[in-house]
């Protein structure tokens, strides 16, 4: 029996891209979401160009570059969108956005080669912007590819921040796809995107004719529908077992490839990204375009603001798969896609009826139930294959006790992983 499909209901935003561009400080955290650290580069009282190289990540040999020009100010302690403190590079915007002239990044002459793409992309600091963070020079350092899926399903629940990339900019990504596929000798690009987002295939049909090895792929409205694997699996019919790449595939998100864009066209790093402000708890809700290391709270206090509810919960990133954090102080790094304020609705807790429903709709074929009641044997969720949840939060969602077995899951698999 297949898994159990879930359709969940998403909030339209306009799609202008706002822009909140001038904060008064960046945050460069020395740590990212998936426990990588980074070495600081710079010391107090340096200073910086926008685009220079402030941290780097010494597992991956990859940078993080500044999003503004300025003096570095000092070390803080912020938040990062897993929930979790840890220090930061303080640089202070003087709002002259100098860049280093010897900068040479995607002159894309005849003799641009892959090898010169991937140095670009690891010196440019791009990241999988879908949210994963993940350094893009190691998924395109790869042969032998016959696809690139580019992932535009957005499912979900109030997040929008790549469809207003592909209403504004659907121009910039077909011409970014082309000339990826060109760079690394790639026959075919498949946009995947939602059915129902017929707005947003209507704006890329009306360049897409231009281009012979680019297509679209409509895939049915459930969630999890842009889970990478689901995605390569519903294009192209193809399981694998750790990586797109060992099929021959490579799978980058919408707003990833207009960063790319970026730095092949304009000679940028990665220094902003578009994150969508939603919730009932934002007076102005809008995708906007922010630089990397900017304050959710200065975001939020500068430009949206606060309405006044009951119990407010701040999420970076979506309902189902985002973290909750203690408050705003967050730094808006290249993986957050969302900030969301909502309320707590403070359900009542009931106990577990064991009804199943958590394991028909799990995407990974778990038994979330199970995994939640062996949360002591480690041993036990290793037979269960815990490591294998991808966090998505739809054994939550249908628990009719309200329980939260999403983060009973992600506890467990945090043991495993151990």
């Amino acid at each position: 029996m297949g898994m159990e499909k879930i359709h969940i209901n998403s909030s339209k935003l306009s799609d202008v891209i706002e822009k909140f561009d001038k904060p008064t400080k960046i945050y460069i955290p020395l740590m990212d979401k998936n426990g990588n650290s980074y070495k600081m580069l710079v010391k107090v009282g340096d200073y910086v160009y926008k685009g220079d190289k402030v941290a780097n990540c010494e597992k991956f040999d990859f940078p993080i570059n500044s999003s503004v020009s300025g003096y570095v100010a000092s070390i803080d302690t912020k938040f990062i969108s897993n929930g979790n403190e840890c220090e930061c590079i303080v640089i202070e915007n003087d709002y002259k956005e100098k860049v280093r002239k010897n900068r040479v990044i995607g002159n894309k002459k005849d003799n641009y080669s892959k090898d010169d793409f991937i140095n670009d992309l690891r010196n440019s600091g791009i990241v999988g912007l879908g949210g994963s963070g993940f350094p893009s020079f190691i998924k395109y350092n790869t042969d032998g590819i016959k696809y690139l899926l580019i992932n535009a399903v957005e499912c979900e629940p109030f997040i929008s921040s790549d469809k207003a990339v592909i209403y504004n900019y659907s121009e910039e990504i077909l011409e970014c796809i082309d000339n990826i596929l060109d760079i690394m000798e790639i026959d075919k690009a498949i946009i995947v995107i939602k059915k129902s987002n017929t707005r947003y295939i209507d704006v890329l049909n009306k360049f897409i004719g231009t281009y012979p090895n680019i297509s679209i792929y409509s895939t049915m409205d459930f969630y999890p529908n842009g889970w990478e694997r689901l995605v390569v699996k519903n294009t192209l019919g193809i399981s694998y077992d750790k990586y797109p790449s060992e099929k021959g595939i490579i799978v980058s998100n919408v707003s990833t490839i207009y960063a790319i864009y970026e730095m092949l066209k304009e000679n940028k790093s990665l220094c902003e990204r578009i994150v969508t402000i939603s919730g009932n708890g934002i007076k102005k809700k809008c995708n906007v375009k922010v630089k990397v290391g900017t304050l959710a709270s200065d975001i939020i206090n500068g430009f949206n603001e606060y309405k006044k509810i009951k119990n407010p919960i701040f999420i970076a990133g979506g309902p189902m798969m985002g973290n909750s954090l203690p408050s705003d102080d967050m730094v808006i790094t290249a993986d957050v896609n969302s900030i969301l304020v909502i309320s707590d609705f403070d359900s009542k807790l009931l106990p577990c009826i064991k009804c199943g429903k958590c394991t028909r709709v799990c995407p990974s074929g778990l038994a979330p139930v199970l995994i939640m009641t062996s949360i002591n044997d480690k041993n036990k969720l290793k037979c269960l294959d815990t490591s294998k949840c991808i966090e998505c939060g739809l054994c939550s969602y249908v628990c009719p006790s309200k329980i939260e077995v999403r983060e009973f899951v992600r506890e467990a698999k945090k043991k495993v992983n151990e």
